[in-house]
């Protein structure tokens, strides 16, 4: 009725037999946009092949950078590493940038690279995300050397991890993966696990300079 109430002036022919006269023009109906929130999940390799404490160092504070702006943005939040023979849930997605500053503290480091343990772990948090709160949009960020040395069955442990990685594409989640190998030592593996991921691939440097940050902000919804 507040639609057509402007014209009635204009509808004095449609007027002439009714009161107040409506068009099909004036129907209108409520549609309810839902604005989709960003789940942003960190995989982070943990393992000594990240080579020095000043690396892991440069790792946390581009999370800290991409976790502050997800709070502002009101997106949830998540952090598994991976390390020695297995992946751990540091972080359960949350939108709480002081509980992800403080699982940030102390994140074991050392041994072995269980990539696959890693990749397993995100595609399963990331599922059961998916059922919990359908409208999310998961984003998955691998920081890692790519070169996993520990498998999880009997597959050699890079082909099992790309195998891990090619089904979390297959289920079209956004990834970028941030080789995090110095170039004199680069072997291509973090390039070859990011083209499983059909993901985009950043190198240590690139984290530096901030252009990671700006490509997270580019892919996330909204």
């Amino acid at each position: 009725m507040r639609a057509a109430a402007p014209f009635q002036k204009e509808r004095t022919e449609e007027r002439k037999k009714v009161a107040f006269a409506i068009k099909k023009s004036d129907w209108q109906r409520k549609i309810r946009v839902k604005k989709s929130a960003n789940l942003v999940l960190f995989l982070v390799d943990a393992s000594w092949s990240m080579a020095v404490a000043e690396r892991m160092n440069a790792t946390k504070g581009a999370i800290l950078s991409l976790l502050t702006d997800a709070y502002q943005r009101r997106d949830r939040v998540g952090l598994i590493v991976f390390q020695k023979d297995r992946a751990t849930l540091i972080l359960p997605p949350t939108n709480s940038v002081q509980l992800a500053q403080r699982a940030l503290v102390d994140i074991p480091v050392g041994g072995k690279t269980p990539l696959s343990a890693g990749l397993l772990m995100a595609s399963e948090i990331l599922q059961r995300e998916s059922y919990t709160h359908p409208d999310v949009e998961p984003l998955l960020i691998v920081m890692t050397d790519g070169a996993g040395n520990v498998a999880i069955g009997k597959k050699p442990p890079n082909e099992e991890a790309y195998l891990f990685a090619e089904k979390i594409a297959q289920k079209d989640i956004r990834s970028i993966v941030v080789n995090m190998e110095h170039d004199s030592f680069d072997q291509g593996l973090a390039q070859n696990l990011a083209n499983h991921l059909d993901a985009p691939c950043f190198t240590l440097d690139e984290l530096k300079a901030e252009n990671l940050y700006r490509a997270v902000k580019k892919e996330m919804v909204g």
